[in-house]
């Protein structure tokens, strides 16, 4: 049998089956790309301004290793390059990766892919559709951020070059997570592992942005390779052989293991298990918390980085900000209107917030996937009742958020303190603030998981919605009444703002709400 055979209907199903989360994943990025842009453009209207910024980024070490270098200083479409090509790599990589993960080592994981190679199906059509499917969110996020490049009057070649410089990272990456997926076991370890490739192509390439002795560090990342096709700033087309040579090495390599190992089984060896269970494995809120942990470890493990890294540019952007009316408009529109560095601190501690929503999502999530996997029917057999069983995995979106917002507030607090100064506490309650609104997009997802079963990954969209109206709603000037849909938009601007407990209240008092009807939909529906 063709060892692709069947590849054309796996495309169709995954692109069915992600109908909803991938095109919010390539509105999303094509989205803040164009709005960056067309902020840019309002607030350097002329070319002596953009350079005057642009020199200010240049002499700022700690900002070049956060966003990169400025190739081209005097145009807008320059500096948006700069501004969303390293997070826009990182998003693009990040979709791909969870995207091939998912329709090959998660499905295989589960089961499925078992049923599906009992029939005329080739032992690599899973894989290829995957890769396909990754390929096309690639190349429709190029497209997407060119025409609307284009609409923001920019230079073509250097729109086409930006487009297609996030679709190269998105294709090595996605190239990354199908040979992970080919080693580990799980859909866990396979996302893991990309997760740690994906961070460490960022680290390396904050090094040799950081330093100019160490450009050479950037080469070796293939989020250096996005930047060093320089959209706007020369439009190196050579460049894009790079990531396109490693993403066929790679798929190849993945090839060749696929070919070679158990359907099943991964090749890194499994550690075995101990012959008896440890006492802290006796109950349901136990055997949660030891499938739910390593996802929270790992969360904790970015924020601390995040916060280390945003608090440790907060001098370089207060001094950006500094004489500039209009770049301390955007940061009050961002972050309330108080002193600079309070504004820039209060828009990151809402970028936590909107981050943590994503871990708080996917932990309801893991019901979800714990329903269909078939591993929570074994558990409801015994004396645990529904409700039980929800109670031990919701412990994280309610507990773990606020882990993860003590770690980050901690670590940028003390990042901040010592660049500027300060008390880091200030930013620990800031961070916390954000709880109330992190809890009601968990209780979103519930909600849908409980009452529409089939509908649990719009919990995805949800998110999405709130990270684009929280993000890109006082950037464009939407009406008050669109902002409003956001619960982001109702905590309160900490620090330096003023601090209301009535949204707060009310905040909680829904997310209350929806996870009531959720475990109430749980409860009374059939589970599968």
């Amino acid at each position: 049998m063709n060892g692709t055979a069947g590849t054309g209907t796996l495309l169709r199903l995954a692109l069915r089956r992600d109908r909803i989360a991938l095109p919010l994943w390539v509105y999303a990025l094509a989205a803040m790309a164009v709005s960056t842009a067309f902020s840019f453009r309002s607030l350097y209207g002329t070319e002596q301004a953009r350079r005057t910024f642009a020199a200010g980024i240049t002499a700022n070490g700690s900002l070049r290793a956060l966003y990169g270098p400025v190739f081209d200083a005097g145009s807008v479409g320059g500096l948006t390059a700069w501004r969303m090509g390293v997070f826009g790599a990182v998003l693009a990589g990040l979709m791909s990766a969870l995207l091939v993960v998912r329709h090959t080592r998660a499905e295989e994981e589960d089961g499925r892919l078992e049923l599906i190679g009992a029939g005329a199906v080739g032992r690599r059509a899973p894989l290829t559709a995957a890769l396909l499917a990754a390929l096309i969110a690639d190349l429709a996020v190029a497209a997407l951020v060119a025409l609307g490049l284009l609409a923001a009057g920019q230079r073509p070649s250097g729109a086409v070059a930006f487009g297609l410089a996030l679709a190269a990272t998105g294709l090595v990456f996605g190239a990354v997570a199908a040979l992970a997926a080919q080693l580990t076991a799980t859909g866990r370890a396979a996302n893991g592992l990309a997760g740690a490739a994906l961070g460490a192509a960022f680290a390396l390439r904050a090094i040799g942005d950081a330093d100019s002795a160490a450009s050479w560090a950037s080469w070796l990342s293939p989020i250096g390779w996005a930047e060093q096709l320089r959209p706007y700033g020369g439009d190196r087309w050579w460049v894009l052989a790079l990531p396109l040579a490693l993403t066929a090495a790679l798929t190849a390599a993945a090839y060749a293991l696929a070919d070679r190992r158990d359907l099943g089984a991964g090749l890194l060896p499994q550690r075995p298990g101990p012959a008896a269970a440890a006492p802290g494995l006796d109950g349901q809120a136990a055997l949660a918390r030891r499938l739910q942990r390593g996802a929270l470890l790992g969360w904790c493990a970015g924020f601390a980085l995040a916060g280390a890294v945003f608090g440790g540019v907060a001098k370089g952007v207060v001094d950006l900000v500094a004489g500039n009316d209009q770049l301390a408009d955007l940061m009050a529109r961002l972050g309330g209107r108080q002193e600079a560095l309070d504004a820039y601190l209060a828009s990151i501690v809402n970028l936590f917030g909107l981050v943590a929503a994503g871990y708080a999502v996917q932990a309801v999530l893991r019901l979800r996937a714990e329903e269909v996997g078939g591993r929570a029917e074994p558990v409801l057999a015994g004396a645990v009742s529904r409700l039980r069983w929800a109670a031990g995995h919701l412990l994280f979106p309610l507990l773990g958020t606020a882990v993860l917002l003590a770690v980050a507030g901690l670590s940028a607090g003390l990042s901040v303190r010592a660049v500027v100064g300060g008390e880091p506490l200030r930013l620990l309650g800031a961070a916390l603030a954000q709880l109330p609104a992190v809890w009601l997009t968990a209780a979103a997802a519930l909600a849908l998981y409980g009452l529409l079963p089939q509908w649990t990954a719009a919990g995805w969209g949800v998110l999405g919605g709130f990270v684009l109206i929280a993000w890109l709603g006082p950037i464009l000037r939407l009406d008050a009444r669109v902002l409003d849909l956001s619960p982001f938009t109702h905590t309160p601007h900490l620090p330096g703002g003023p601090l209301s407990a009535t949204p707060l209240l009310w905040l909680t008092a829904l997310a209350a709400a929806l996870a009531a009807a959720g475990l109430a939909g749980l409860a009374r529906r059939d589970l599968g």
